[in-house]
């Protein structure tokens, strides 16, 4: 299992359009991605349960990925979110 912890950067948080985009990314993989934000936890691969979370502009959110594929995940997410989500 890998945990990162990244900041959001994008405007407006993670809204449908930067959550649509990092929910296809994860689901491009086989590894599991749980996201940790405020004590909520949500499946990374579900819109409804990223949206649901809340994350805002500015603040931190962790993602635990467990998989074959972990570390290119991992890499991936760190990316996104450098690329704001573009």
């Amino acid at each position: 299992m890998i945990r990162i912890t990244v900041e959001v950067t994008v405007s407006g948080g993670l809204h449908a359009r930067p959550a649509s985009v990092l929910v296809h990314l994860l689901n491009q993989h086989q590894s599991t991605v749980k996201m940790i934000y405020n004590g909520k936890e949500a499946n990374g691969k579900s819109i409804l349960g990223v949206m649901a979370l809340g994350v805002k502009e500015g603040e931190e959110i962790a993602f635990e990925v467990s998989g074959p594929d972990e570390q290119e995940v991992a890499t991936g997410i760190q990316q996104l979110v450098e690329r704001h989500f573009v």
